[in-house]
């Protein structure tokens, strides 16, 4: 973890005042209920975006992230027991648990307790020391954003145990890999550790998981900010309840594809000896799985060309990658529309449709599904001479603030220290 940052390292000039009050206020509402003064500390976790590798990582393959400016912010004290109380401002929601047992238990599976006690557990596992403290929340990363929320509150978890028991010794990979683990075993939903490390390195970052214990991160030093475009998200409003299963299916399905192959993944199967499999697959799996298999590979491809563009200032030709990865995500991936009988509800496909229309038109900017899909969001860059038109174009379709502009943050969580 980053052992110390400033407002100014963090935030933009003129979000400083805005950011010193609401560290102000958090801290205020942690002496409130601890009564002590003393001690207060405070951690911040970025969001992400996913740039490149739509579904790669859980079958260990390539992805492009950024870390970006909306965070998580706690306020923290350490106790002098194993008694954790956190509130997550906003939101209503106070918890009390207690550190004794960090098994996962019976029923608390998808709720934050679950990856509070699954966080102290894969740290105790790695021979980390865990204690009980007290925390206030505040969250500028939406649920259901597409900017990873449940990985920002993961890292966040463990960047606060970090900083408090730990002198700050832990490094971003192991705070990430930490945070999957509560997310996988505690929490009960499947994902890979793009998102976590997203969030815990920072920056714009490419990151190979052909080695899933020690996965190989390559800092990519762009400036998106100096080109024409701006990078936004777009939030449809669509539910990601009961869509579990069908995210589970992607990394399944692929996962299958490789076992006909003797191997556990597709990133160990050697893609020369596919075409020899081809009518098995259709078979004994089906042709989505087949298609699936194959935005994988192609997939990885694109991450590569997406870096080389971006090392070599090539604007235009990182946007043709972004482009083809979006039709590969609707075409062969097919995490646009969510599973349903009557296809009523498609809102991520109703964006991809009218951005995309909208980009035609003016014969510049491109759009694409972002990280799970089925619902939630899309990733656009938009010309900034369009941009006021655009985000006028979706607030029509959808709601106010639908849209959000994203920064790319440099720094991963971190501990942050106030003037004084």
């Amino acid at each position: 973890m980053t052992s110390i940052a400033s407002l100014a390292d963090l935030y933009a000039s003129d979000m400083q005042p805005e950011q010193m009050a609401r560290y102000q206020t958090l801290a205020n509402k942690l002496i409130e209920r601890t009564g002590v003064r003393e001690g207060v500390r405070f951690i911040s976790t970025p969001g992400r975006t996913e740039l490149g590798g739509n579904h790669t990582d859980h079958n260990q393959g390539k992805v492009l992230c950024a870390a970006v400016q909306q965070d998580m912010v706690a306020a923290v004290q350490a106790r002098d027991d194993n008694h954790v109380r956190f509130e997550s401002v906003g939101f209503g929601e106070m918890i009390e648990m207690s550190l004794d047992d960090l098994t996962a238990q019976p029923g608390e599976s998808g709720t934050t307790q679950a990856l509070i006690r699954g966080v102290a557990e894969g740290l105790v596992q790695r021979d980390a020391k865990v204690g009980g403290f007290d925390a206030v929340v505040d969250s500028h990363v939406p649920v259901g954003s597409g900017l990873s929320s449940s990985a920002s509150v993961e890292v966040l978890l463990g960047g606060i145990l970090n900083a408090l028991y730990n002198k700050s010794t832990l490094d971003p990979v192991a705070l990430a890999q930490v945070g999957q683990y509560a997310e996988n075993v505690h929490f009960d939903k499947p994902c890979g550790l793009m998102d976590q490390l997203g969030c815990a390195v920072g920056g714009i970052i490419s990151i190979d998981f052909k080695e899933t214990s020690s996965p190989v991160i390559r800092r990519v030093n762009v400036d998106f900010s100096a080109t024409p475009y701006t990078l936004a998200v777009v939030d449809t409003g669509g539910s990601h309840d009961d869509l579990t299963d069908a995210y589970a299916s992607i990394p399944n399905e692929m996962k299958a594809v490789a076992k006909l192959f003797g191997k556990d993944v597709l990133r160990e199967v050697d893609q020369e000896v596919i075409p020899e499999k081809i009518a098995e697959i259709r078979e004994k799996l089906g042709d989505r799985s087949l298609l699936r298999m194959l935005h994988f590979y192609r997939e990885n491809r694109r991450v590569e060309a997406m870096m080389r563009a971006l090392e070599r200032l090539d604007f235009d030709a990182y946007l043709d990658q972004v482009a083809s990865s979006g039709a590969s995500s609707t075409g062969a991936l097919q995490n646009i529309i969510p599973p349903g009988e009557d296809g009523r509800d498609q809102p991520t496909a109703v964006a991809l449709g009218y951005a995309n229309a909208f980009f035609e038109q003016r014969g510049r900017g491109v759009g694409r599904i972002h990280g799970g899909g089925f619902a939630g969001t899309i990733q656009v860059f938009v010309h900034r001479d369009d941009y006021d038109e655009f985000r006028s174009l979706m607030e029509s379709i959808f709601n106010r603030d639908c849209v959000s502009e994203l920064i790319v943050r440099s720094i991963g969580v971190t501990e942050v220290h106030l003037p004084a």
